[in-house]
This record gives C-alpha cells, structure tokens and sequence, in this order.
C-alpha cells in the first residue's frame, strides 16, 4: 500500500467512525430535545443560549474522539480547545440552532468537522428530528442520507431564496442593507436559526446561497465542505483566524456566487478574501 493509500484509508475510517459518533450523539440530543422543559438553561449573551443538553453532547462527541483519536486535537464550542499532537483537529457543534431547540422548533442540528492541518476533510450534520443526515469526505462528494447531492443550477439570485444570518457582533444595518438590496433585486431570503443546517441546504441545493457576516468555526467549517463537494463556491478564509475568533462566511452555488459576494461587500464592506489562498476551496 503507498503512502497515498494509507491516507485515503486513514481518511475514510476517521470518516465512518465520526459518522457513527455524530448519529449517537444525536440520539441524545434528540432525548434532551423530548424532555428540554426540564433542561437547565444559561444565557451567554444576547440571543446567546446554553443549556445542560449541549454540554452534556459536546462530552459524549469529546469523549468517544478521544476514545479512538487520543493524539487529536478538538475545538469544541462549549469546551474550549485541547491540542493535539496528530495534526489533525476535530470542530464541535453539539447543538447548532440552541434557541431552536429550546423552543421546540426542529431546525437544529449536531455537526462535526474533522481537520487535517488547516484543511476540513470531514464533515458531518446530522438534524435528528427532521432525519437529515449529510456527510462529505473530501474529494468523495457530499451526501444527504446516503444519497449524493449537488448545490442548485440557477444562475439568478431570483430563482430562489438565498440564506441570510445575522451576528450580535456586527451592526444590523449592515443586516438590514444587505436585505433591502437583495429584496430590491426580486430575490428572497431565508435563515431557519440555525446557520449549519441553512449552509446544509445550499449543498442539497434548497438554498441558492448562504451569507452571514460573522460565524465561528464550529457553526460552519462541516457545511462549507458540503458546500464545496456538492460543486458549490465558498468565499475564502484563513482557517486559524476563524478557529480563533470566526469570521465571515458566503457560499453559494456557482451561477450565484459572485452576486452574493457582491451583496455581501455593499453591505458589510471588502472582505480580506482576496489576500487568502484558495487550496481547498476556503482553507488554506
């Protein structure tokens, strides 16, 4: 076996093992889910919620990563960063779309990316109540439960809806402008609240788009690789500045990308992306 061989094989089986990790994990979501009346809740800031169900799911992926990868690093939103000596990372979002679930809406989700020095390689977003199971391995396509998908043909921003999220850490009316010039235009925006899933669906091409000022890591690193396996554009980053403090995010499917970008520049202003490398699509 070459060397290439054993990687593509170490590759599928952090892969697969990760898959069977993230669908337990979301059985046990989904068991916090029925019962979140009695779930102990803490805000962490505006429109910021954390309760007892994503600490405890963040420890189960945490715990059974380190089971089988103990020489992985992980970045986890609840848990913070433990460094590893592999190279390769693992990025946590044990519920993506926490003030849904705690209202009972089923737009929420249990995500997991895997990183291999600075590129994501793995991913997977599982949303239990719904039953939505993507998964993307670099270089091998994006699936939704088992099936490939690809992001939408269209070639107009209003052929479609496009997915907007909004952060507390920029001002809203640079949220506001971006909506009224795209609405202007006869386009349409959706944002379920949860913006993993919402990047999730430009993958299943349900979505045109997504934009959103400000995302940390573990909110889209998974969804951006279904992205980019499922044939769509993702606006360049610089991974350790988004696994430090996040940043901003636009994907789309090709026709609509530079539309979005466009958008995305009227309203928030020049993003630093053309300073950024393009190996892997947005990682470098």
């Amino acid at each position: 076996m070459t060397d290439t061989e054993r990687a593509d094989a170490d590759l599928r089986r952090r892969h697969e093992r990760a898959g069977e990790i993230v669908r337990a994990a979301a059985v046990t979501a989904l068991g916090h889910f029925r019962a979140r009346d009695a779930l102990a809740i803490e805000s962490k800031g505006l429109q910021d919620w954390v309760s007892e169900a994503d600490r405890g799911v963040e420890r189960e992926i945490r715990a059974a990563l380190l089971a089988d990868f103990p020489d992985d690093g992980i970045v986890g939103e609840e848990g913070g960063r433990t460094a590893g000596e592999s190279g390769f990372t693992w990025v946590i979002d044990p519920i993506d779309g926490t003030t849904n679930f705690l209202a009972g809406d089923p737009a929420w989700c249990v995500v997991l990316a895997g990183l291999a020095g600075d590129t994501t390689v793995i991913a997977h977003v599982v949303a239990p109540v719904v039953g939505d199971r993507f998964a993307a391995r670099r270089g091998h396509g994006a699936t939704l439960d088992g099936r490939a998908i690809a992001v939408s043909t269209s070639a107009s921003l209003v052929e479609g809806s496009l997915g907007v999220g909004h952060s507390t850490r920029v001002s809203a009316a640079s949220t506001v402008m971006l909506l009224d010039t795209l609405l202007d235009a006869g386009g349409l925006f959706r944002r379920s609240g949860s913006g993993a899933l919402d990047l999730a669906g430009v993958a299943a091409g349900r979505l045109l788009g997504y934009c959103e000022p400000h995302m940390n890591a573990w909110d889209c690193l998974a969804s951006l690789l279904l992205i980019e396996e499922a044939g769509g554009r993702v606006q360049p980053f610089e991974m350790r500045t988004m696994l430090a403090q996040g940043g901003r995010v636009v994907a789309a499917a090709p026709g609509v990308h530079d539309d979005v970008v466009a958008l995305c520049d009227r309203a928030f202003g020049p993003s630093d992306a053309a300073a950024v490398g393009t190996r892997g699509g947005g990682q470098v």
